[in-house]
């Protein structure tokens, strides 16, 4: 593992959390001060998911082209300065600010923020490979929920006791920090210098010491579908070609998948560049990677099932529960929120102390995680008493993050190295469109017929996809 540019990314995004949060929390209090309009509020977490949206369909316009710190250090430093300049306006504007350009400004810096994710995933399993990978993962997930959980409870009562402006200060602060942090990431595959001096790319393919991805795509595609690499201390070839071991109803996906990137096929690279991939094959190899790999395929199809129901948590939702059926304040859905960021970082804890055990058994751990997350998702939704709904979430923290964790490491260790920035932006991109269509759908549906609903709906689609799992479960196995 090298350290000091793990590190370095780690406390990067620990501190580029915090502001997030915090400049979320000020913001949205802010807005709705000053229109008095819920609506208002929604825009602000709706035009973030979009912009993420779009930014990850494009980022692979830039991933293939620029080293992964640079585009981190260019992210962070735009952020900054866009941040730096809401920050003022609010500052000298404090009576009825200009909503437009308040959100417009929220959109540019979502949009920038859309391709930080699938950087900062793709970095990780270069700056820590083999056994150290899976640790990596769980260092990052615990120093995420570790925020999560002190941010959004100390950001309510900093904005509380504070205020929005000098909330927005604090916050300025830690971009700043955050963005000094970024200079000190590198990625080691690439030549030695600052990356400043020599932005461009020279990753090309599979690492040299990586003999199982070495291959490329190209001939991974030639490969069978079970010509996995049997220890997980090195990547695990994509697996591809062959029958598809999904389900026949998920045949769907795989077309989809593949048709999201299709768009103009018939163009060629004519007016590009001879040693540059045109850019509407940049836009659909992430996308036609996952769809002619069984794992990835399968993988992806689990994002999706997951995230259709994940939605469930967000806090309209948590919200209306607290009030309909536990019969509580607006109270309970802190302490509630509380309890389930406590639950992940334990299991973050669980996951980093097991390591060396869950890392021969990925798929089986992933599966055992999402059965434990659906059966007290679906029982949550049923309990009417207070203390025994605290009580699910802090233990529906641990079988998630045994889910999560393990999921995320799959698909980096499924993945070439060149072409996982591409997977990433692509699975960034799946996430984000279902989050939409899913807030949409289960608002509709908590309305109709009731806020119960919509906690079961979410169990039971956690248990389609696990069937899927199951009936993929060829794709992962060892030679």
């Amino acid at each position: 593992m090298h350290k000091r540019s793990f590190y370095s990314l780690l406390i990067t995004q620990t501190i580029a959390n915090a502001a997030d949060i915090m400049y979320i929390m000020a913001l949205t209090v802010l807005v709705l001060h000053e229109t008095s309009s819920l609506l208002s509020a929604v825009l602000i977490p709706l035009i973030r998911m979009g912009a993420q949206m779009i930014s990850s369909f494009l980022a692979p316009l830039l991933l293939v082209r620029f080293q992964l710190p640079f585009l981190l250090f260019v992210s962070q430093g735009a952020q900054l300065l866009l941040y730096a300049a809401l920050a003022a306006y609010l500052h000298y504007t404090p009576q009825h600010p200009l909503l437009a350009l308040v959100l417009a400004i929220v959109l540019a810096m979502s949009f920038l923020d859309g391709w930080t994710t699938p950087a900062r995933n793709a970095l990780v399993p270069r700056i820590a490979s083999g056994s150290h990978l899976l640790k990596a993962n769980t260092i990052m997930t615990l120093s995420d929920r570790i925020v999560q959980f002190a941010g959004w409870g100390l950001s309510g009562v900093i904005v509380s006791f504070l205020g929005s402006q000098l909330t927005l200060l604090i916050a300025a602060v830690l971009y700043t920090a955050s963005f000094a942090f970024t200079s000190l990431v590198y990625d080691p595959l690439e030549p030695q210098g600052h990356y400043l001096l020599r932005p461009r790319t020279s990753v090309t393919g599979a690492r040299s010491g990586d003999a199982p991805a070495a291959a490329g795509i190209q001939e991974g595609l030639q490969q069978p579908a079970a010509a996995e690499a049997q220890e997980v201390s090195s990547p695990i070839r994509a697996a591809a070609g062959g029958a598809s071991p999904l389900p026949a109803e998920s045949a769907d996906l795989q077309e989809a998948l593949a048709a999201m990137g299709a768009a103009s096929e018939g163009k060629d690279a004519a007016s590009e560049p001879s040693d540059s991939p045109p850019k509407l094959s940049l836009l659909r190899d992430g996308f036609r990677t996952i769809a002619v790999s069984a794992r990835l395929r399968t993988l992806a199809f689990i994002d999706i099932v997951d995230t259709l129901g994940a939605s469930v948590w967000v806090g309209a939702f948590t919200l209306a529960l607290v009030q309909d059926v536990l019969k509580q304040g607006e109270e309970w859905w802190g302490y509630i929120n509380a309890a389930y960021f406590a639950g992940s970082i334990l299991g973050s804890m669980a996951v980093l102390a097991w390591v060396k055990k869950l890392q021969k058994r990925l798929f089986a751990s992933m599966l055992a995680g999402m059965a434990g997350y659906g059966a007290l998702t679906a029982a949550y939704a049923l309990n009417h008493w207070p203390a025994a709904a605290l009580v699910l979430v802090i233990v529906m923290g641990p079988v998630a993050e045994l889910s999560i964790i393990p999921r995320q490491t799959l698909i980096q260790q499924s993945t070439q190295a060149s072409a996982l920035p591409q997977v990433l932006s692509a699975q960034n991109t799946i996430i984000n469109f279902f989050s939409m269509v899913s807030l949409l759908l289960l608002g509709w549906i908590a309305d109709r017929f009731g806020i119960q609903s919509v906690y079961l709906i979410s169990a039971a689609l956690t248990f389609c996809a696990i069937a899927v799992g199951i009936a993929a479960r060829k794709a992962f196995a060892s030679r």
